[in-house]
């Protein structure tokens, strides 16, 4: 069995290098000797077993969270799946809010490994930034290479255990709806460019509207934060610039909350003059008048399934499971005027 001078000496490193790089000391250590201990740990297949035994500690282990904001209703959602199958299993849940921030993501992974948690979860959308999620994964390998488990909800670049709801697929269904109805004047409100979640559910809304004949021209995209405000802001400036729009499709319930506020400011009928769509059904989206049309995502279960995949060491080979999305149907839409829907 490898030991840590095994390591050391296959990276060219001294032991205490080695050590910091295994442990997630939060002394410095540079990128490149960071990851010539990491390929020494896997060629060498080495584990620390004191760290090992700790991790094998069914009931007093605790797991590490990290989410975009827990106060967004999304994670809120998500972390109650999450802390559901974390109590049954006497699990101590810790709970990083990242803001979006990703240098924010990269210290709590640090954090937590220096916590030595039995899994770190990664609860939020990935981002399209090579050089993060380059170091990021990095980070999460060094973690597992002392036993440590890692399991994401949404498209991440890192292999392993991950919970992948259909946001491409729901966002294809939401486009068909809307072309059932008949609108062909339709602007999106999405959510920051950077982040995967808003690539795939803006793919999917164009692929269904490719399908129906049409076009979603860039200019009658708004990119914002996933919030009611920054949704209303962006419902704002496309009715001022394209003031003929029959439909506003929100990439997430918050959002189009915001849009339904700002029309029901500009005193605009929903859906009489304009049809409003959500995605992720919110518990608060069949509260809100007119309630929300929607694309339901198990966000309860898809915390739930993560955390259990994260627990479950039994699986050598990463395992992915893909959650359906569904349309439902509500009073915050409607055909286009004139037109009856097919």
């Amino acid at each position: 069995m490898a030991t840590l001078s095994d390591v050391a000496r296959r990276a060219g490193v001294s032991p205490a290098t080695a050590s910091r790089v295994i442990n997630g000391s939060s002394k410095p250590v540079t990128d490149e000797l960071r990851e010539r201990v990491l390929r020494a740990v896997a060629e060498l297949q080495y584990v620390p077993n004191a760290h090992a035994q700790l991790l094998a500690r069914s009931h007093r282990g605790a797991v590490g969270v990290i989410v975009h904001d827990v106060s967004d209703p999304y994670f809120a959602e998500i972390t109650r799946g999450l802390q559901r199958v974390a109590t049954d299993q006497g699990r101590l849940l810790m709970i990083c809010n990242s803001y979006r921030d990703p240098e924010r993501e990269l210290e709590y992974v640090e954090l937590l490994r220096g916590q030595q948690v039995a899994a770190i979860i990664l609860a939020g959308s990935g981002y399209h930034a090579p050089e993060f999620t380059r170091l990021l994964n990095g980070k999460l390998t060094a973690y597992e290479a002392t036993g440590g488990r890692v399991a994401v909800i949404g498209r991440h670049e890192h292999s392993g255990d991950a919970v992948m709801p259909d946001n491409r697929g729901g966002a294809r269904l939401l486009g068909q709806e809307i072309c059932r109805l008949g609108h062909e004047r339709v602007a999106v409100v999405a959510g920051p460019r950077v982040l995967t979640t808003t690539t795939d559910r803006l793919t999917g809304l164009r692929e269904a509207f490719t399908e129906h004949g049409r076009q979603l021209p860039e200019h009658l995209v708004r990119y914002a934060e996933f919030d009611r405000d920054s949704g209303a802001e962006a419902t704002a400036a496309l009715l001022d610039a394209e003031p003929g729009l029959t439909a506003i499709a929100a990439l997430n319930d918050s959002m189009a909350i915001g849009a339904l506020s700002l029309l029901r400011s500009r005193g605009l009928a929903v859906p009489g003059q304009l049809s409003v769509f959500g995605f992720d059904d919110m518990p608060m989206a069949r509260d809100v008048t007119p309630a929300l049309t929607t694309v339901r995502l198990p966000l309860v279960e898809m915390g739930a399934r993560a955390m259990a995949l994260a627990l479950d060491a039994g699986s050598p080979a990463p395992r992915v499971e893909s959650l359906a999305a569904e349309l439902v149907r509500r009073d915050s839409s409607g055909p286009v005027k004139g037109r009856a829907p097919y």
